[in-house]
């Protein structure tokens, strides 16, 4: 799909290079779809062609993080408890 956004010239120019604009736009709508829960990392990742420890170095530099759910604690709790024992 390919989106196109009209911006008056002065507001553009102070948003920065036109040609990094798109990318920069792509990033912000990623990271709040991420933080919307309507994208998963791994969707993130692959939108912006991430591999798993640029898409986590990129969900923390933009400060994107969900609330840790139920879920997510069970998931944990699952893991650890599968952990050998010393």
């Amino acid at each position: 799909m390919e989106v196109t956004v009209e911006l008056p010239d002065d507001i553009a120019r102070r948003l920065g290079e036109a040609s990094e604009m798109p990318r920069q736009m792509l990033e912000a709508f990623a990271a709040e779809a991420y933080r919307a829960q309507r994208l998963s990392r791994h969707q993130l990742g692959q939108l912006l062609g991430l591999d798993y420890w640029e898409t986590e170095e990129f969900l923390t530099r933009h400060e994107a993080r969900r609330p840790i759910t139920l879920e997510d604690l069970q998931i944990d709790r699952q893991s650890l408890a599968s952990l050998p024992q010393k």
